[in-house]
């Protein structure tokens, strides 16, 4: 597949989650954690909510308001860590972040999913915190919850 029609896949899948987003809402009940936090340079922000049981995210779901990218992000993350042990949703987090920043990663391990369509953000290091936005706030999370 070509480059360019590399990018044009990209482009479709993040415009897919960013209008079609998955887990989007909240979680029923008071047994899961709640993270809020924002972009102040452009504006984004996520409410986000995990279940975590038995070092499991059984759920995740946002709500907020941003751009395509970050809201995008969200959507892809939510997915990615559902069903993942507290280190592989980390371990998960930090790949993410080295992705949209442009360093060399070794994937072979993860199950990348449609969150490789964001790699392409790493050209643009003023989008990375719309990219990472929901990743910390998932890590700040899980953090708070330990």
């Amino acid at each position: 597949m070509s480059f360019n029609n590399l990018e044009t896949l990209y482009r479709q899948v993040i415009m897919d989650h960013y209008k079609n987003p998955r887990n989007k809402g909240t979680i029923d009940g008071d047994e899961h954690l709640t993270v809020e936090m924002n972009n102040p340079t452009c504006g984004d922000r996520i409410h986000l909510q995990l279940k975590v049981r038995d070092g499991i995210v059984e759920d995740a779901k946002f709500t907020g308001e941003g751009c395509s990218i970050s809201m995008s992000s969200a959507s892809m993350m939510t997915q990615a860590v559902k069903g993942k042990t507290v280190e592989e949703a980390l371990k998960l987090s930090d790949y993410f972040s080295d992705m949209v920043q442009g360093k060399d990663v070794d994937h072979e391990d993860l199950e990348l999913g449609d969150i490789q369509a964001l790699q392409g953000v790493s050209k643009f290091p003023a989008r990375v915190k719309c990219a990472t936005l929901s990743w910390k706030a998932m890590e700040k999370g899980i953090e708070n919850n330990e």
